[in-house]
């Protein structure tokens, strides 16, 4: 099971390498991410963009770059040949340069030309826990407002994931403003349903319960506090959040109030997406590739 980030760069680097198709890799950021990633040994790089403005920014920067280059300007264009490489074999996962998001998820999700696998594609948010392992929160960045189906999917989705992490039955906590079912409040009920769902084998490798708050799905003390008897309060490896204002804040809380690392991983195609946000952290976006590449290692 991966304990913590540097455990999982630790087995990235020592694995047989990966290659990332990354699209519109036109940008100071990202080719000094790819770089530093290529100087670590976690993978190798398909650069899909301007292979003018690529060559520009690595001779002024000084950039040591190995990757092979493929001459496309166009967004568009470039997003459809880089999934066109990983959907033939030549790359294993694909990540998002300099371009709109709604570019490159167009030619993810295309149903005959793109990665589309039959399932939600989600994002979920990875951190560590306090007292070692992983915790994920998701969906913090696609799913706006899903309803129980959605929310089902989405759980898989972050199962598969922490199972590929080596968390072989993780614990799920379902988010909800209260811990008992009210009819007036629907993520309660959905909670409740999502938990007997689990029970009955409609959501399979995992165990799941709510409604829990946040304090009592992280923390034992205010689970025993409340009198929540549960296997998952207080120690949940995944956080199922009920849309995506409540998880976009809570993951930007974590990140610039807790000062945590949070990396995310977006799941659900048939292969990893390096999907990150423009503000992410240098560290982060290695990890984010780190997470990526694992989970085409372990698929």
């Amino acid at each position: 099971m991966i304990q913590s980030f540097d455990h999982l760069l630790k087995e990235v680097i020592k694995s047989p390498k990966k290659t990332v198709a990354v699209v519109s890799a036109d940008d100071l950021d990202t080719l000094a991410v790819v770089a530093e990633a290529e100087e670590k040994g976690m993978a190798g790089f398909v650069l899909v963009g301007d292979e003018e403005k690529i060559l520009a920014i690595t001779r002024e920067h000084a950039l040591k770059l190995e990757a092979r280059i493929i001459h496309q300007p166009d967004h568009r264009l470039a997003a459809e040949t880089a999934v066109r490489l990983v959907r033939e074999g030549q790359a294993d996962a694909l990540m998002k340069g300099m371009l709109h998001s709604s570019v490159f998820l167009k030619a993810v999700l295309n149903k005959e030309q793109g990665l589309n696998a039959g399932k939600h594609v989600t994002q979920i948010s990875v951190m560590e826990k306090e007292a070692g392992g992983l915790m994920m929160i998701t969906d913090c960045a696609i799913s706006i407002a899903p309803d129980l189906k959605g929310k089902a999917e989405i759980l898989q989705n972050a199962v598969d994931l922490a199972h590929r992490l080596g968390i072989q039955r993780p614990r799920v906590a379902v988010l909800a403003p209260v811990e008992v079912v009210n009819p007036d409040i629907q993520d309660t009920v959905d909670a409740a349903a999502l938990s007997k769902m689990a029970q009955r084998g409609q959501i399979k490798g995992c165990v799941v319960d709510g409604p829990l708050a946040f304090d009592n799905a992280v923390s034992k003390e205010a689970a025993q506090a409340k009198g929540i008897e549960s296997e998952v309060a207080g120690d949940a490896d995944i956080i199922l959040v009920p849309n995506l204002g409540v998880g976009n804040a809570l993951t930007k809380a974590i990140t610039y109030i807790a000062n945590k690392t949070v990396i995310a991983a977006t799941v659900g195609a048939s292969a990893p997406l390096v999907f990150t946000s423009r503000t992410e952290s240098r560290q982060g976006k290695l990890l984010t590739i780190a997470l990526a590449v694992y989970g085409a290692e372990s698929e």
